[in-house]
């Protein structure tokens, strides 16, 4: 079994490891909401989904800029065109977790409904209020919350198919320690 090249930095596992938690318990708490009656858990539930969807794209932000200016371990021999679907894989994961908050907080605005983080800090309007906007962010930010769990569940089995199967490292450069 090879040693891994090196681990990610503490910053960067810390901030991916966040990441998953919080987006895997949106999607989670999205797919459950929806098919909920009206009720103050209901709002409840759509409340806490937009402030952890607005903490993603907070945090995805932060994992941009830190990904900028921190070296990341150099990268582990691999075929050529799984390094490519890699790179594809991270980009479009990258790209979703900016879009689907951003979506979901334009849908909020286009619909009249504020998004207020934790209940204290009031955010802008992203859109004007227009209902028929509202009804088709609401369907892109499910198509994109669909997206956003295939490709999770394509990174995963990646991961594990590296580590089971190719014995590789690349799991253990991004665990704790």
């Amino acid at each position: 079994m090879e040693q891994p090249a090196g681990k990610y930095d503490q910053g960067a596992r810390a901030l991916h490891w966040l990441s998953a938690v919080l987006v895997i318990g949106a999607l989670a708490a999205g797919w459950t909401m929806v098919g909920l009656p009206f009720s103050p858990l209901k709002v409840k539930a759509f409340n806490w989904h937009k402030w952890v969807g607005i903490t993603v794209l907070a945090l995805t932000l932060l994992r941009v800029v830190w990904r900028a200016t921190h070296t990341p371990p150099a990268p582990l021999p691999m075929p050529a065109w799984q390094r490519k679907v890699a790179h594809a894989l991270h980009g479009l994961l990258y790209l979703l977790l900016l879009a689907q908050p951003l979506v979901g907080w334009a849908d909020s605005s286009a619909a009249g409904i504020p998004v207020v983080w934790f209940g204290v800090l009031q955010l802008p309007d992203f859109v004007s209020q227009d209902k028929a906007l509202a009804e088709n962010l609401e369907h892109l930010h499910g198509l994109l919350g669909l997206l956003l769990a295939v490709l999770i569940a394509l990174h995963l089995l990646a991961a594990l198919k590296h580590h089971f199967i190719d014995r590789d490292g690349t799991l253990r450069r991004m665990l704790p320690h």
